[in-house]
């Protein structure tokens, strides 16, 4: 497939996604116009239905669609052509390709229809227009200079948050945004600052390097921050041409075909872990060869230039189904979720109007008195389930943090085997040079921030897994809750309307469960993140993000900061005393460590203790968030059932209904909502149908 044909399928498909999301939002905002012209009517006539929250969550879902976009972060090690790569895929030498890893801008691609580039300013400075050229000349420095800044911890522009390139790329337009990082190697702060946009977008792009197999650097990186966090990952191994340019015989075609087969052995041993969904292996799906040197080549010159041979056909087709089936569908669903729910609660609520039209006041009251034990119920299942999430909220957040206490006193017992690993090489002549002695400091510090990010990294991911078996056991919950719930809200209906409610004939949960239920499901969400309106486990919300300051909140800076009697000076003193020369530089590095362990050790009960409040405090924010919007849901249920009725009796006390009129009127209203809810069935359908 040439690039042409691939790039022409990608818009193609993106298309369909876009009009399909265009639809559907569409579709959701008639939804609310029709909900709210009948509210409207109802207020003058037989009294309002109490349909808010279905009117809130409409408009939002409606809202996200059509803003929805589809969000990708180039993730690599410095020089390994991320740039060069964005810049074949653009069809322009747009970004700067050569820049020292202390100058590099966390940019942000997105459409314009002007080319442009925005710096945004963390200090309060207002945004900053400039064309590419002075981009490119105001935001890089020679090497030198930065690694002075590089070893001086200084960030080349701290002023700066980030840049936003914009660019009239029909990609782009289609709603594809990109996020270009910061080089792995770089400073540790610059990697958290990159480990902050993993959650907020779909797919991570891992540009490798064919002729660096798998550094040691990227395969910290993948075992921390990838590895077991549900993350799509697409591997590009670039400059796959250098591997002919290395050959004694570039035109041999046996030995290039053995070189070849070698490293491509060499990257599935260290990348097939990383390429597992569900037990299924999709190593094929996610890892190409690319050569983006030359792919940028041709489209300067021809921007529809046939790339074979390239590997941008392959990988465009297969970053295409993905986006354009798995993760468009996953945006679509929910919205179909919310619109049969609205459709459920109208005809609900309907149902229960209709035979009391004609009931006069006093039958009325009764009526509404005969249900109050069954709201009563209603209430007490809330607060049943508010009270699980609140026990599970005081449960984990004490267990999370107890175990971040436990992870910072045991680092007492492996700190040595560990740290050994990263500890920088250790040449006896440096103790007798000050410059020496201090580039030494400035490693073995950096060493330092690696092993506790390192360490950090895996303990978060500790905490993830306990939160998200949590989260599965509240949906678990909610799907009980929920059940006991519909049947209370089903003798309700039954009491008032004098008729036995038919068993349905769904055995779906799904569309069973209450609303609020649903949401505490996961089953339909309102966020934006990661899945982009897809839940996390359990819940509708996107809980990662409130975890992710736990990351903050027990970054390098804090720990390191606790840390302060870890410095080169007194030790370099103690290896001296011991007379340590060439032959013993084995001995000399475990009695560094040692030394630095005795130093940590002073310090571990101080930052145990004293980071415990705070993570407590993070993982008790994300159940609270939960359970005050799980509350508000289910409060705004059973106001709107109990609104529904008093709206109904209000309206009988103070005029005469036309109950003909009336029944004609919720009837249509009934039959609109359903014809719009299946409008938007239709849509999903037709996209799942041209998706497969």
């Amino acid at each position: 497939m040439s690039y042409k044909i691939a790039t022409e399928n990608f818009l193609n498909d993106l298309d369909r996604v876009t009009k399909a999301r265009a639809d559907v939002a569409a579709g959701l905002q008639k939804l609310v116009e029709t909900l709210q012209q009948a509210e409207s009517e109802s207020e003058k006539k037989s009294g309002r239905l109490g349909l808010e929250r279905e009117l809130e969550d409409a408009t939002t879902a409606s809202k996200n669609l059509r803003e929805g976009v589809f969000r990708l972060l180039v993730l690599g090690d410095m020089k390994r052509g991320k740039s060069t790569f964005l810049n074949a895929l653009i069809g322009e030498n747009l970004l700067p390709s050569d820049v020292n890893p202390c100058t590099a801008l966390l940019t942000v691609l997105r459409y314009g229809s002007a080319k442009k580039v925005t710096v945004y300013f963390n200090d309060g400075k207002s945004p900053k227009e400039l064309d590419f050229k002075s981009f490119k000349q105001n935001y890089t420095i020679d090497p030198a200079e930065a690694k002075r800044l590089e070893q001086e911890k200084k960030p080349a522009f701290p002023d700066i948050d980030c840049a936003v390139v914009e660019y009239p790329l029909p990609l782009l337009e289609k709603g594809i945004e990109i996020v270009d990082s910061p080089g792995l190697n770089d400073t540790e702060s610059r990697n958290e600052l990159s480990l902050g946009y993993i959650n907020n977008c779909h797919a991570i792009l891992f540009v490798l390097r064919a002729t660096q197999p798998c550094t040691l650097g990227e395969r910290r990186y993948l075992e921390n921050y990838i590895k077991g966090r549900g993350l799509s990952v697409f591997f590009l191994i670039n400059a796959w041409d250098q591997v002919r340019e290395s050959l004694i015989d570039p035109d041999d075609p046996e030995e290039l075909a053995e070189a070849e087969g070698k490293l491509h052995k060499v990257f599935k041993a260290n990348l097939a872990e990383y390429c597992l969904t569900e037990g299924h292996d999709i190593y094929d799906e996610r890892v190409f060869a690319i050569t983006s040197i030359k792919a940028l080549r041709l489209r300067v010159k021809n921007a529809d230039a046939d790339l074979s041979g390239t590997g941008f056909p392959e990988f465009m087709a297969a970053l295409n189904t993905f986006l354009t089936q798995e993760r468009a569908i996953a945006q679509l669903r929910p919205a179909r979720n919310l619109s049969r729910q609205i459709a459920t609660r109208v005809r609900e609520a309907v149902e229960r109007r209709l035979p009391l039209l004609d009931r006069d006041v006093n039958e009325l009251k009764s009526k509404i008195e005969s249900v109050e034990p069954e709201f009563k119920n209603l209430t007490q299942i809330r607060d049943e389930f508010k009270q699980e999430i609140i026990g599970m909220r005081d449960s984990k957040s004490r267990a999370i943090a107890d175990s971040f206490r436990n992870f910072v006193l045991n680092l007492e017992h492996t700190f040595e085997t560990d740290f050994l690993r990263y500890q920088p090489e250790l040449q006896f002549m440096d103790f007798f040079s000050q410059n020496r002695r201090e580039a030494f400091e400035a490693s073995l510090r950096q060493a330092f921030e690696q092993y506790v990010n390192d360490k950090l990294a895996a303990w978060t991911l500790t905490a993830e897994q306990e939160m998200n078996s949590a989260f599965t056991q509240l949906s678990k919950s909610a799907a009980n809750y929920g059940a006991s719930y519909t049947k209370i809200t089903d003798k309700i209906t039954e009491k008032l309307t004098g008729q036995k409610i038919p068993p349905s004939a769904s055995n779906s949960t799904e569309d069973n469960s209450p609303a609020w239920a649903k949401w505490a499901m996961g089953l339909f969400s309102l966020a934006q993140g990661n899945l982009a309106g897809v839940a996390m486990a359990g819940a509708g919300f996107d809980w990662k993000n409130i975890l992710l300051n736990l990351i903050t909140v027990v970054g390098v800076s804090t720990i390191l900061a606790s840390f302060t009697g870890i410095v080169l000076g007194p030790l370099y003193l103690l290896l001296l005393g011991m007379g340590v020369g060439v032959l013993q530089a084995d001995g000399a590095r475990k009695e560094l460590v040692k030394a630095m362990k005795k130093e940590l050790v002073k310090h571990l009960p101080r930052v145990a203790q004293e980071q415990w409040q705070p993570i407590h405090d993070a993982v008790k924010e994300c159940f609270d968030v939960y359970e005050r919007e799980v509350s508000d849901r289910m409060n705004d249920d059973i106001n709107s059932r109990k609104s529904e009725l008093d709206n109904l009796l209000q309206q009988k006390e103070s005029r005469e209904i036309n109950s003909q009129a009336e029944l004609e009127r919720l009837k249509k209203l009934e039959a609109d909502v359903a014809a719009r809810s299946q409008d938007i069935e239709s849509v999903y359908r037709g996209f799942l149908a041209s998706a497969s």
